[in-house]
């Protein structure tokens, strides 16, 4: 008889309907006399009929072999109580609400008879995984990119493959070596993330780590009773495990390899992203338990917090100082706004209880699981842009063209709140964000729209399209080419969220050859890249004379008045406005000839401050509350601006631009640029205020640029955009 390699623990409660399903997938794939192999299950003090189940299944098969206990233990005492009755040199749990694919106990027993034999066998052999959903859709594990190709696939430490720590953290993925996690003194935890406090332990300290990459498992995601969908003050015991994790950490005879303290940061700011993420998901923590939860991340701050600890750059960051402060009223408004620090300095006392908003109970979010369940609706298009702020950008000129090609699709937007549905068209139906109209619409809708990415925990169903429009053509670098740059940990950007995201995507709509190339590298995926041009920009292709002349009017430009739009861009981690430009002077410098259109960008909500110039200055008027950027691109003359994508868009109207740069170098080091804006302008380039003086009042002193500018980046731009992308998406009939 084959020695026995593998010993599969199985807790059970409350999974009379699943678990049929499971112990086929373990028991019936593999031949009777496949002996190399048990599964204990523990029967949880299940309510239902699991205990009857399991004794049948043992009735006919040997191999597995129930354990009854007399008191609930939860999944982690459950699987504590099986250690005990193991005989297997690996050890496996799996859940008994999820299933694994064919064939996989047999690939398992090959793989680790294999490892028994080598002279440092796997301490944890990690396996791929498949998420699958209520309505049967599945996703590939999101962090599978963090593991082909890397140095686990023939096997290493942690410390010499750290982003394995930014991959999931449960125990169903990974397999034991059974001798080093009864060596490690760690136990499962009681309550939610009980599996953390064994993780987390069990990769630090292992010799030697390996990834199996098959799909090996697949999880159930969304359904009902999971704890990621269940409002539960239990959430608040992740804070235990946290706790177990550190004093692994610190203990003097821990067993294993050496922890580097760079390991441990990892550990720890793992910890902190995850209890935000419990904060932060709508429908988690009830609503009189959420005040008590964030006091807990602050404390576990000042517990856990790694000597000589830095936060990290930009927003998250400022999350990160926030929580640690307890300073929960501010965090609140930064979540709600994405207000920069100099903006919550200025407004966080002042932030009133109606801004602390959301879903205050797992309701909604069990009503989401719900809507899901209902057949899609193939005539429905949800719209959003900017993180619902409102209708603009691509999504609304492709929402006007596709009332026009394709009437009987419904759209519907989404946005935050009552300020910004005021600005919605009479016309437009809309939505409120995590309300029930929301919900069902997301979770039915055949179409959504967006020029950035909906929340995660709105999950792509089978037969969705996404059409993801982005929302400008970069200069500065993106996505994944962010890694290589420091700017991309100021921004906070989780890269395995973003590639989780994009591969939502069916569409992506691109404006010109230059940015579906770097489009391409940026946002790797398995989307079709729509070469059409940005719909966005089909109004100034289109725009005549009388439609100018009428938004001119409407910004109380006097006629023979030269207008100029300044619109600068947003510099990462410097906080709001950045006034590198004294915009009085440069109208003192102008004239009363000319009016100032100054337009700070939107994460800056504080306006450009003090503009008073004199009598013998230019007009200047701040528009950075103006919800239409094309109207002011048809108004202004003139754009003078840095590096925004306004120049690529504006070039379209085939108008001067102006380059105001005069931290070049140091953006151009920090963040990355796909092309060298002086060799390449789209006209004359300026770095100090009296050359941009200069060029302004010259009127148009580099004509040539600005058609090299023109021939390269608005190829596309014919006014056809949104028709294309339409008449590709929608079903149309002419």
């Amino acid at each position: 008889m084959s020695p026995l390699l593998l010993s599969i623990v199985l807790p059970v409660h409350g999974v009379e309907r699943f678990l049929p399903q499971c112990l086929d997938s373990l028991l019936a794939d593999t031949p009777a006399g496949e002996t190399r192999f048990e599964v204990i299950a523990v029967d949880d003090v299940s309510p239902d009929g699991c205990g009857a189940i399991l004794d049948s299944y043992a009735a006919r098969d040997h191999r597995l072999r129930v354990l009854h206990l007399d008191e609930n233990q939860g999944l982690g005492g459950a699987r504590t109580a099986a250690l005990p009755h193991l005989r297997g040199t690996y050890v496996w749990f799996v859940d008994s609400d999820d299933w694994v694919p064919e064939r996989t106990v047999s690939v398992l027993l090959d793989e680790l008879e294999q490892e028994r034999r080598r002279e440092t066998p796997a301490d944890v052999l990690i396996t791929d995984f498949t998420h699958v959903y209520p309505d049967g859709g599945t996703e590939p594990n999101p962090w599978r990119h963090v593991l082909t190709g890397s140095p686990l696939v023939e096997g290493c430490t942690l410390a010499e493959h750290p982003p394995l720590l930014r991959t999931v953290m449960s125990v169903w993925n990974k397999v034991f070596r059974r001798a080093y996690l009864e060596g490690l003194g760690v136990s499962f935890g009681r309550g939610y993330y009980e599996d953390i406090s064994v993780t987390y332990p069990a990769l630090l300290a292992a010799e030697r780590l390996r990834y199996l990459d098959r799909p090996c498992y697949h999880y159930r995601r969304g359904r009902a009773g999971a704890i990621t969908a269940t409002a539960s003050p239990k959430h608040a015991g992740v804070f235990a495990q946290y706790d177990a994790i550190f004093a692994f950490l610190d203990r003097p005879d821990r067993p294993g390899r050496p922890v580097p303290d760079t390991l441990r940061t990892m550990v720890f700011d793992r910890t902190v992203q995850q209890a935000l993420n419990v904060y932060d998901t709508p429908g988690l923590l009830p609503a009189d338990r959420r005040k008590d939860y964030f006091r807990s991340v602050a404390e576990h701050f000042a517990r856990h917090r790694p000597s000589g600890y830095r936060f990290p750059g930009g927003v998250r960051g400022v999350r990160y100082r926030l929580a640690a402060r307890g300073a929960r009223i501010a965090y609140a408004e930064l979540r709600r706004t994405g207000r920069l620090p100099r903006d919550l300095k200025r407004g966080a006392r002042a932030v009133a209880p109606a801004v602390r908003k959301g879903v205050r109970s797992g309701a909604r979010f069990t009503a989401y699981n719900a809507f899901r369940r209902l057949p899609l609706d193939e005539n429905l298009a949800v719209y959003a842009a900017y993180w619902h702020r409102g209708y603009a950008c691509s999504p609304a000129a492709i929402y006007e063209k596709a009332r026009e090609l394709s009437p009987r699709i419904r759209g519907v937007w989404v946005v935050e709140n009552r300020a910004q549905a005021a600005t919605m068209p009479p016309d437009v139906p809309y939505v409120f964000v995590n309300t029930p109209a929301y919900f069902k619409a997301m979770a039915t809708a055949k179409f959504f729209v967006n020029n950035v990415n909906f929340p995660r925990t709105m999950t792509k169903r089978p037969g969705t399209v996404h059409v993801q429009t982005q929302h400008g053509t970069p200069l500065k670098a993106m996505g994944m080419d962010l890694r290589d740059h420091p700017a991309a940990a100021e921004e906070g950007l989780d890269f395995d969220r973003l590639q989780e995201a994009v591969d939502r995507w069916d569409f992506l709509v691109s404006p010109n050859p230059h940015t579906t190339e770097h489009f391409s590298r940026a946002f790797p995926g398995s989307y079709e890249m729509l070469d059409t041009g940005y719909p966005r920009n089909d109004r100034l292709a289109n725009a005549d004379r009388e439609e100018v002349r009428a938004m001119r009017e409407r910004l109380g430009l006097r006629p023979g008045t030269t207008a100029v739009l300044y619109a600068p861009t947003h510099r990462s981690g410097r906080g709001g406005y950045v006034p590198l430009l004294d915009v009085a002077e440069l109208a003192r410098a102008l004239g009363p000839h000319y009016t100032l259109l100054v337009r700070t960008h939107y994460f800056h909500t504080g306006g450009p401050g003090d503009l008073t110039a004199g009598s013998e200055a230019a007009r200047i008027l701040d528009v950075s509350a103006h919800p239409a950027v094309e109207d002011l691109y048809l108004a202004a003359d003139v754009l003078v601006t840095d590096y925004s994508s306004m120049m690529f868009d504006f070039a379209v109207l085939d108008r001067p631009v102006v380059i105001f740069a005069p931290d070049w170098e140091e953006y151009r080091r920090e963040r990355g640029v796909y092309f060298d804006l002086f060799a390449e302008p789209p006209g004359a380039v300026t770095q100090d205020a009296q050359a941009l003086a200069e060029a302004l009042l010259a009127g148009d002193p580099e004509p040539g640029a600005r058609e090299r500018f023109r021939a390269k980046f608005c190829v596309w731009d014919d006014g056809g955009a949104a028709e294309r992308v339409v008449r590709r998406v929608f079903p149309v009939h002419d």
